[in-house]
């Protein structure tokens, strides 16, 4: 607990604020994944505080139920706010300012009280003065779909563009490259679902079934069917990302290419069971966390993030 705020499974509806923080007229880099908790093998889907980031543009996701300061923002990321300190900057006096909906305040009052309000740009300059408070365009991610589709082993969701199984430079048996291992006997002490969905131009294509199934053991990583549920089994706990997955199928996975989608605009977004975002590094390196969405758009840009009843896929 931290100021009253447990760390919990994220939550089902998300406001945004923004926080900049200046010194000497640079602009600090907020830090990612403040107030995000990563699994373990105790705790599969690790945990978010209610006020965290995802990476370091400086949007702060608040869950929309709870009314949360600065200050309390700062008490997760385990940093200090007073009239002297913020975040350790304490050799230079402060001012800050608010932007709601373009009205530009000086805010004088006690830091850690001033509210976290929905789409308030919040800017703290320490020492030297800044020629131009920052504002922001508000692009958030399109909104998840509100008919759900159902995640039932054995359905196909999507249409076929890939050959089932893995391709020849996948996973034929051996150790991938990046540790991934094939057991006769696959045990389960450690099992999530993850899903995977990859959509061109509009349209959703079908994840191939039986990928890190070779006929004689199982990946750790592989797929039953066409749903575009990865199953993660492992005899225990591993941080497992989106392309050890791929090097399993064998397809590649980057910035530029996504399974072989090549020349056009590629954008990821996650889900986690309500808290979306864009995704902005490699998708390679995202995480395999039990029930995380992620969606991979290709080309033209999609109206709206499919959202997922994970049926009998329940783990």
């Amino acid at each position: 607990m931290v100021d009253g705020f447990a760390c919990g499974a994220a939550g089902a509806n998300y406001t945004y604020a923004h926080l900049s923080i200046y010194r000497n007229g640079t602009l600090l880099s907020l830090p990612q994944n403040i107030g995000v908790v990563s699994p373990t093998a105790t705790s599969q889907r690790g945990c978010l505080y209610p006020a965290h980031t995802r990476d370091t543009s400086g949007k702060i996701h608040l869950d929309a139920g709870k009314t949360i300061t600065l200050g309390q923002f700062f008490d997760i990321w385990g940093q200090p706010l007073s009239s002297s300190s913020v975040a350790g900057v304490t050799d230079q006096p402060f001012k800050i300012y608010t932007n709601d909906g373009g009205t530009l305040t000086e805010y004088t009052g006690d830091p850690a009280a001033l509210p976290l309000l929905p789409h308030r740009e919040i800017t703290i300059v320490a020492g030297t003065a800044v020629s131009q408070i920052p504002t922001y365009s508000w692009k958030n991610p399109p909104p998840l779909s509100g008919s759900p589709i159902l995640l039932w082993q054995g359905n196909t969701i999507g249409t076929p563009a890939w050959a089932d199984g893995d391709t020849a430079s996948g996973g034929h048996g051996v150790t991938t490259s990046d540790g991934v291992t094939c057991d006769a006997g696959m045990s389960d002490n450690y099992h999530v679902h993850v899903h995977l969905a990859i959509i061109k131009d509009g349209v959703m294509r079908a994840v191939p079934e039986f990928i890190g199934l070779p006929g004689n053991c199982f990946y750790e990583t592989h797929t039953h069917d066409n749903t575009g549920v990865m199953h993660i089994e492992a005899l225990a706990y591993k941080d497992f990302k989106l392309g050890n997955f791929f090097t399993v199928w064998g397809q590649p996975l980057s910035k530029n290419n996504a399974a072989g989608f090549t020349g056009e605009p590629i954008k990821t977004y996650i889900n986690d069971n309500g808290d979306v975002w864009e995704y902005q590094g490699n998708p390679a390196d995202i995480d395999m966390i039990s029930h995380r969405s992620i969606t991979i758009q290709v080309g033209s840009d999609i109206s709206e993030i499919p959202s997922y009843n994970w049926g009998d896929n329940a783990q």
